[in-house]
């Protein structure tokens, strides 16, 4: 494996261009692998390896993080989430902060865990905060489409789930961006396929390699990025073939498309992108949280020194933020960034912290 690897690093020293080249990866799994592995040190100092906003937690609003936080303080319910929520701050407070004032809030591994409450408890209403991109949604239709055939009337979602493309040609159109290739992500790509991606060679001529998450496949892709443009020839290639197909996974698709419908959506750093969410059908429109339980107006104050918003759109870099390592921490997070387990800053705290930029 070793000596596989020595050898795509010296041929990417060969094929590398003579300028600076960015390649972003649209994965917190990549991001955390890639500073975990120490791979940035190991390409030349013009291959600049930029994180994306592929961490679901991340790019939710402070809009959402707000109008989450007013039903939770507004009514009586058990509100079921997974882990990396609990921290995010919001304007004023966090799930955390409400969870210890004696708020029912509950972490879960599976959406499962929510409906089965709801099942068993049914004078008890139950909320379940569905985050994701198109890796999770398929679990949330599936547990909705079955709350449906119970007939429940105490079960809720919050969708703050995002597909991902729209958010990439966002990203292209942004004159403040440069984007020399993608690495695509290898767990949404396993559910949308490759051809969704088509349109970033065919209008913007950017390379794009869907990637795998060792050592081996990330390097290998980042090789096949910059092959593609020393031959000026940019395209789709799927490097996690043991994994990923070029229609991915049709029938999680389809349960996707049987109970969400795509829907503006508020990105944080990146701001709202028409057609990136998905909103409750028509049918499922009672279990939608946003319309069964009304609050007030909200009005999201971002925190003045946090840099997350650039840093998701690849404009800075985790260690050019004030913050970072010092007002900023995981133990005491301003951004979110800081507290996903996806996250560039944690990653960056966590394994690069100490070394060069």
């Amino acid at each position: 494996m070793q000596k596989s690897l020595n050898k795509y690093i010296s041929d990417i020293k060969k094929i590398n261009p003579d300028r600076p080249i960015n390649i972003m990866e649209v994965c917190g799994t990549h991001t955390m692998a890639i500073s975990r592995n120490g791979l940035r040190q190991l390409f030349p100092e013009n291959i600049n390896l930029i994180s994306g906003p592929g961490c679901p937690v991340c790019v939710t609003s402070l809009k959402d993080i707000d109008w989450i936080l007013e039903i939770v303080k507004n009514y009586d319910m058990q509100i079921f989430t997974f882990g990396d929520m609990l921290r995010v701050p919001g304007s004023k407070n966090s799930l955390q902060d409400l969870k210890s004032s004696g708020k029912k809030i509950n972490v879960c591994y599976s959406p499962m865990d929510a409906l089965n409450f709801a099942i068993s408890n049914p004078k008890k209403l139950t909320l379940f905060i569905a985050i994701g991109f198109e890796t999770t949604a398929p679990l949330t239709a599936v547990i909705l489409k079955r709350a449906k055939e119970n007939n429940l009337n105490n079960f809720f979602v919050f969708s703050t789930h995002k597909v991902v493309p729209p958010a990439l040609e966002i990203l292209l159109e942004d004159r403040k961006v440069k984007i020399d290739g993608f690495l695509c992500p290898g767990h949404v790509s396993a559910i949308i396929g490759s051809t969704p991606y088509n349109f970033i060679p065919e209008k913007y001529e950017i390379p794009c390699v869907i990637s795998g998450f060792e050592p081996m496949d990330m390097v290998s892709s980042v090789h096949s990025i910059l092959k593609q443009i020393t031959d000026k020839k940019p395209e789709v290639e799927i490097q996690y073939k043991r994994v990923v197909k070029k229609n991915g996974n049709p029938e999680a698709i389809k349960q996707i498309y049987s109970v969400f419908e795509p829907s503006n959506a508020d990105w944080r750093g990146l701001g709202k992108i028409p057609g990136s969410g998905l909103c409750l059908k028509e049918s499922y429109q009672k279990f939608d949280s946003k319309t069964k339980f009304p609050v007030k107006s909200i009005k999201p104050k971002e925190h003045p020194g946090c840099d997350c918003g650039k840093i998701l759109k690849g404009i800075k870099k985790p260690n050019q933020c004030k913050l970072f390592a010092k007002a900023c921490t995981p133990e005491y997070p301003i951004g979110p960034c800081m507290v996903s387990s996806e996250g560039s800053c944690a990653a960056y705290y966590k394994y690069e912290r100490h070394g060069k930029d």
